[in-house]
């Protein structure tokens, strides 16, 4: 009996990583020419794409071919096809267009930070100056908030109706790092007798008083500035939420912190926490797991924490128990802790 073929070694994973910042470009241009927003519109051949885009027609023609190389259009002869998510996320006329995002995830404060990733490997974190983006008053969390408020819609509507499933009782909902603010409103928005205080940097937050006005909440939504560690939260509250924001410090930061929380909730209170959480093994699922470099180039000490790690930092911030939710089809997962 003849052994299997023994997989030829290849260096394809090798220029493929190599090349990646052009796959990185390519959609930067896309999403400034509007080229899936064209294509949308019904302009489908390299020329009328390139007459849309104001753009020359072999320029267009080639960027368009590494796009359906990329997986981000299709091809049937010369006319070109958005794929089924570039249709909802990069046309602009679609209410799910993510193509603001890039302002926040390409800004040169954050992706600074991975110019030389050996040496915030030497040293163990972000090589940024000061601390990264966990600067006090960082103007990337302005971009952060305008830029990336249409990618959390949907989980900060899955997240309200899972905590709050019945939307039937009176609800003080505290929401740290606010941010955009979408989070704390889909809890108003949710239920008519939930009140919100979002806490966040004054900047940040005059974003969040525009999304809260915009749902029609404002009147159920006010803020304290200043930072999430140093201000008054005030008592009383039934549900506080820390959505994305306990990846970017240490576990004794963040048991400090959760202390605090802790003491700001009210009997049987729960705090909902909102993270990339990697299994066990910290290699899965790959967008879970490889948050841990985001917060190694960005941030002195972050990381992406386990749920069991997630669940002890609770615990020894004086939490009962921990339970972990997924949120499909969104790549984050849940953990509620209650007092």
């Amino acid at each position: 009996m003849s052994s299997p073929a023994t997989q030829q070694p290849s260096p394809q994973l090798f220029f493929q990583t190599a090349n990646s910042y052009q796959r990185t470009e390519a959609l930067k241009a896309a999403v400034e020419l509007e080229v899936f927003t064209a294509i949308g519109e019904g302009r489908e051949t390299a020329a009328s794409i390139a007459q849309r885009c104001e753009t020359s027609e072999r320029g267009m023609r080639i960027l368009c071919d590494f796009l359906c190389v990329m997986g981000f259009l299709n091809k049937d002869t010369q006319r070109y096809i958005l794929t089924p998510d570039s249709a909802v996320f990069l046309n602009r006329h679609s209410p799910a267009y993510l193509g603001g995002a890039l302002e926040f995830l390409l800004a040169p404060g954050l992706i600074g930070g991975f110019k030389n990733i050996a040496d915030a490997v030497r040293k163990g974190g972000t090589v940024l100056e000061d601390e990264g983006t966990v600067t006090p008053e960082n103007p990337v969390w302005v971009k952060f908030a305008r830029a990336m408020a249409p990618m959390m819609a949907m989980p900060a509507e899955m997240l309200a109706r899972l905590v709050d499933e019945k939307a039937d009782r009176k609800l003080k909902v505290l929401d740290i790092a606010a941010g955009h603010g979408l989070y704390g409103i889909a809890f108003a928005k949710n239920n008519p007798l939930v009140e919100v205080t979002a806490v966040d940097w004054s900047s940040v937050l005059e974003v969040a008083k525009e999304n809260a006005a915009a749902a029609g909440v404002a009147d159920r939504h006010q803020t304290i500035a200043g930072s999430a560690f140093d201000v008054d939260y005030g008592t009383g509250y039934d549900v506080v939420l820390l959505t994305n924001f306990l990846h970017h410090f240490d576990p004794p930061t963040n048991e400090t912190l959760l202390r605090k929380v802790h003491a700001a909730l009210a009997d049987g209170g729960r705090a909902v926490t909102l993270e990339f959480v990697p299994n066990d093994d910290r290699i899965s699922p790959p967008e879970a797991a490889s948050f841990s470099i985001m917060m190694l180039g960005s941030t002195p000490s972050g990381d992406a924490y386990t749920f069991a790690e997630l669940e002890q930092m609770a615990a020894n911030a004086g939490f009962a128990r921990s339970e972990l939710y997924a949120l499909p089809p969104t790549f984050s997962q849940a953990v509620i802790s209650y007092k």
